[in-house]
């Protein structure tokens, strides 16, 4: 007869290969994040915008078009991994100008502001000799349109006697759209909405997203607005949205690029475009909804 195995060694290995049962201070939670530094940021980039918003709304305008600047900045390194050389010069000039335009000349200086942006990329690349002119005028003018244009939708609201409570609940709104859907998607997410673009954004959390963004809007749309009800709820379904289209959107193209994140500038949220991708999306269709709902704004 063979002799009976010797006792297993239960003890747990040392050094790499023990298995962490807790997660350590500063790691990701179970949705990819490091949850207290994006709420410690996200409420620091909050203060001086809501600060500008009500205060001095040229600061305001100022803030948002350096947000959209790195935002292009970016994006522009982004696309270069793919030898995609945004022209950097005319589309920084134009995303710094168009949020002003918008401010100061309503709709009509943004139309007017974005053709002279795109004539300039094409001016631009006509006297540069770096090769592959046409991607190059094609990555800015989407750049351009991507960023700066539709973030300047939300200038001309501050355009409008009451504008900025419109902004605030368009702020209010992408943060609970970002905070419900992430509390319960990391929860009870089962069902991804696109697996192959973003894995961990799930159906669970949309809805998530979609009830705190019905709590929000409503009350925004009685104590902010002066509205009734229903307004705040047509806000927040078309919000939400525009703000998962934004953030797919981006990650469609982060994906693309082989990138994680567009940056690494702000801790537990990556770059700033991962910030502003919803508030893009979002911002024409707060300014599309205003118009067409609110009497008298605009």
């Amino acid at each position: 007869r063979r002799p009976p195995p010797p006792p297993r060694d239960r003890t747990p290995p040392r050094g790499p290969l023990r298995r962490r049962t807790r997660r350590e201070p500063g790691a990701p939670s179970r949705a990819g994040r490091n949850l207290p530094a994006a709420i410690g940021v996200g409420a620091a980039l909050l203060a001086p915008v809501l600060v500008g918003l009500l205060f001095f709304p040229v600061a305001f305008v100022a803030v948002v078009a350096l947000f959209a600047a790195v935002g292009v900045w970016e994006v522009a390194r982004a696309l270069a991994i793919r030898h995609i050389h945004v022209p950097l010069v005319p589309t920084l000039a134009a995303t710094l100008v168009l949020p002003f335009a918008a401010y100061f000349a309503g709709t009509g200086g943004l139309a007017a502001a974005t053709t002279f942006a795109v004539l300039a990329l094409f001016l631009w690349r006509s006297l540069d000799p770096a090769p592959d002119p046409a991607r190059s005028i094609m990555a800015g003018a989407f750049t351009v349109l991507w960023i700066p244009f539709m973030l300047s939708f939300a200038m001309v609201l501050m355009r409008a006697d009451g504008g900025y409570r419109v902004i605030i609940t368009l702020l209010l709104l992408v943060v609970a759209n970002d905070t419900f859907g992430y509390l319960v998607g990391a929860f009870f997410g089962k069902h991804a909405m696109a697996p192959r673009i973003s894995p961990k954004k799930s159906w669970e959390g949309f809805g998530g997203s979609i009830g705190g963004a019905f709590v929000v809007g409503g009350l925004c749309s009685v104590l902010l607005l002066q509205q009734p009800v229903w307004l705040g709820l047509a806000l927040a379904v078309a919000i939400v949205a525009a703000a998962t289209a934004g953030d797919l959107a981006e990650s469609m193209i982060k994906r693309e690029l082989g990138v994680k994140d567009m940056g690494t500038i702000l801790p537990g949220h990556g770059g700033v475009m991962d910030r502003l991708d919803s508030i893009v999306f979002a911002s024409p269709v707060a300014y599309l909804l205003s118009a067409t709902l609110v009497p008298g704004l605009l």
